[in-house]
């Protein structure tokens, strides 16, 4: 896609923004992620069945709705844009040229009109896919309360010391160069130093940092064993960062304009920084392959088992998809004190526009994706697939019962006490929609599309392409069933024996 191109295109999908809001928050969604090794954007990858920078979104307007949102786009900037859609209060930037972070942010502020906006402004990488609305409301508070005029979130590093490449965190120390006390500077946050500039320092010569007029020393090996790192999450007052944002510059092992060269220029200006750490550390996790992604998605799995297994029956905690907007309708029916009594087989996927109810069984490997709304007292089989488009509805009733391997589609009402057996493929479309009245029993080899069937009928082994099917009563009572229907063929003259 042309520049030119993606500049229209980030004029059609940004929103204005919101200048009663005191608050901005710019997500950084322009990496391209080397060595992820995959055609699609490192942005969208996903973490528990959505993109990390979606949910890094979520995240932030969970905890202030109110707050205005931009994007910086830049390798893959169409996918990324399409994927996330127009939202209220979000725009979107274009950084044509990946020149680090500290660049990604200018490009980022040039959208707030600084005539209009006075507040805190927060900068989350788009990758930092399992941060949550209670990491930022912690963010918030933290900086809100504070005479903060920066604020980094820091995590500690766990583990091989000799993977950590994150930026190091340094602090000054209660001893300066020279040995006198700095009790009143002691843990202030000097700067921050990215592992390849620790790596280009000379082994025999210590590190030295002039702050608020004291000298510390660092030696290599102390800067490298450091564990506390930069998240790449940072609060500012706006004012100053609009100020100072243009001073970053590029003198460094990458030659990138780093945002974390903020925290020395901040100092230098007399202002204060500060910094914060999160209730959980695996909210700092980002990734730039493979495996740290499947480390996030296990990570993510474990938070959701956390939340339901004592609520509802999952019968393989490392086997299992709910999406987050399911789990919430979950949690909220808790709430009510009648027992839900949902069970989930293995394998079982639940979209994010499934609306779930009391007394459902999803057998193992069953699928149920799209706006799909459950009655109570549903029974649903192995490997069964039911699913429904955008902007249609499939709706079960009470007691319906769904046997293996039926693949069910589309824009659908199944009644009441229905019962659906193996074999069975159903569909409905927006022109010609499916509707079965209650009490229908449909089971064999088949195919109904489009077609509206009567209350109490039997059907076995038929194809019923957009027919109605009425209830028709003999004299004994009974009612008829529909046996071996059969539609005539078509294209008969296409076939001969061999």
């Amino acid at each position: 896609m042309e520049k030119k191109e993606i500049f229209e295109l980030v004029q059609e999908y940004s929103s204005p923004l919101n200048y009663n809001s005191k608050e901005a928050a710019i997500i950084l969604a322009a990496g391209h992620g080397k060595r992820i090794k995959s055609q699609k954007s490192k942005m969208l990858h996903e973490i528990w069945g959505e993109p990390t920078v979606e949910r890094v979104y979520k995240a932030c307007v969970q905890s202030n709705p109110d707050i205005n949102v931009i994007f910086v786009v830049g390798i893959k900037a169409e996918e990324v844009i399409k994927t996330l859609g127009k939202k209220n209060n979000c725009a979107f930037a274009y950084q044509a040229e990946q020149l680090g972070t500290g660049h990604a942010a200018q490009i980022g502020l040039e959208i707030l009109d600084k005539k209009k906006f006075d507040g805190a402004i927060y900068i989350f990488p788009g990758d930092m896919g399992l941060i949550d609305s209670d990491t930022v409301k912690l963010i918030r508070e933290e900086f809100n309360n504070s005479d903060l005029d920066m604020l980094v979130l820091t995590g500690i590093f766990e583990g091989d010391i000799s993977l950590n490449y994150y930026g190091r965190i340094v602090r000054a120390k209660n001893v300066d160069i020279d040995g006198n006390k700095c009790d009143e500077l002691a843990g202030q946050v000097i700067e921050i130093i990215e592992y390849k500039d620790i790596l280009s320092l000379p082994d025999d010569k210590p590190y030295i940092k002039e702050f608020k007029g004291k000298k510390f020393l660092f030696t290599k090996k102390e800067l490298l064993e450091n564990r506390e790192f930069n998240s790449g999450v940072y609060a500012f007052k706006s004012n100053y960062l609009f100020d100072l944002i243009d001073k970053i510059g590029n003198q460094n092992a990458q030659g990138e304009i780093y945002i974390t060269d903020l925290i020395d220029i901040f100092n230098k200006n007399g202002l204060k920084v500060g910094a914060t750490s999160p209730k959980n550390q695996y909210v700092l996790l980002g990734f730039n392959n493979k495996s740290v992604l499947a480390e996030m998605e296990k990570i993510a799995r474990a938070l959701a088992y956390d939340k339901l297994k004592d609520i509802i029956e999952i019968a393989d905690p490392e086997d299992f998809f709910i999406a987050d907007e399911v789990i919430d309708q979950i949690l909220e029916l808790d709430k009510k004190g009648i027992p839900l009594d949902i069970k989930i087989g293995k394998g079982v996927f639940i979209g994010k526009e499934v609306k779930i109810n009391y007394n459902l069984e999803l057998k193992k490997n069953a699928y149920a994706n799209g706006n799909i709304i459950f009655g109570k007292n549903v029974k649903i089989w192995e490997n069964v697939h039911l699913s429904c488009y955008p902007n249609q509805q499939f709706i079960i009733g009470d007691n319906v019962e769904i046997l293996w391997g039926d693949i069910i589609k589309g824009n659908i009402i199944i009644g009441d006490n229905c019962r659906i057996e193996s074999s069975v493929n159903m569909t409905g479309s927006d022109e010609h929609p499916l509707r079965i009245g209650k009490n229908v029993h449909i089971k064999g080899t088949s195919y109904i599309f489009g077609s509206i069937i009567d209350d109490d009928l039997f059907i076995e082994r038929s194809v019923i392409i957009k027919k109605r099917v009425e209830k028709i009563t003999k004299k004994n009572g009974k009612i008829q069933p529909i046996r071996f229907y059969m539609p005539m063929p078509e294209g008969i003259d296409a076939i001969e024996d061999l």
